[in-house]
């Protein structure tokens, strides 16, 4: 990690500063996903900062979900386990409120160059290879969500069809465990819409079916954008829950 410098960002306030720094030593890999970081006096010497100052930069971590700390132990990079990603990226529950684990099913897997809207959504230029991958997920015997996921080829050099049928964990521990992108947040925009045909066939609903569509744009550290996912959900049994603000 190169010397602590506050001038370097005038104006911003130093807890700020300090957690940049953090972030941008998450972006490298230089604490990976699941290990503890430095503890406190190391990184007060680091960033020259008093305990009070670097508790505020990682209270801030923790409560975006980026750290965790763990009592008599120390504080620790958030790693992708199934119920991180279950409760924290996952907001389709039955019309009761029940809410149980997927199944994924891999419906579609190709590689071709990105559309206007990945392009953006990705920060890619035109004319960039991506990989689209087509997943059905299945609930309580049902089967109502697909998810249409574009993935920029220089991110998961060498993804394979097999790799995805092979994983035993969540997507997201995917990235994390075997192209080391660590998701650490989403935006999520929300609109109605009707089964076109090839929605008809994946989700096995009538033609014009009333469809939630959700477009998730994912980030890495630094905002680096990783992931460009549409969701598909058949509302006649399901419906998105928003989280409360935290």
């Amino acid at each position: 990690m190169q010397p602590f410098d506050p001038s370097a960002t005038p104006g911003l306030p130093l807890y700020k500063e300090v957690k940049r720094r953090i972030l941008a030593a998450l972006a490298i890999g230089e604490w990976k996903p699941g290990g503890l970081i430095p503890a406190e006096k190391e990184l007060c010497k680091l960033f020259a900062v008093s305990i009070g100052t670097l508790r505020k930069a990682i209270d801030e971590l923790v409560s975006e979900n980026i750290l965790v700390r763990h009592q008599g132990r120390g504080t620790f990079v958030v790693s992708h386990s199934r119920n991180h990603h279950f409760f924290h990226f996952f907001n389709i529950t039955r019309h009761d409120g029940h809410k149980s684990y997927p199944t994924v099913e891999l419906v579609r897997f190709s590689k071709s160059k990105a559309d206007a809207l990945a392009c953006e959504k990705l920060g890619v230029a035109a004319g960039s290879k991506v990989f689209v991958i087509v997943n059905r997920l299945s609930l309580d015997g049902n089967k109502p969500i697909i998810d249409v996921i574009t993935l920029p080829e220089h991110l998961f050099p060498g993804l394979t069809e097999q790799q995805l049928r092979q994983r035993t964990n969540t997507l997201y521990n995917f990235y994390q465990e075997n192209f080391g992108l660590n998701v650490i947040r989403t935006e999520e925009h929300i609109r109605a819409m009707l089964a076109d045909d090839e929605l008809v066939e994946w989700l096995a609903v009538p033609a014009g079916t009333p469809l939630l569509q959700i477009g998730r744009s994912a980030y890495s550290y630094e905002n680096q954008p990783v992931e460009w996912r549409i969701t598909y959900v058949n509302t006649g049994q399901y419906e998105y829950a928003a989280k409360p603000a935290q």
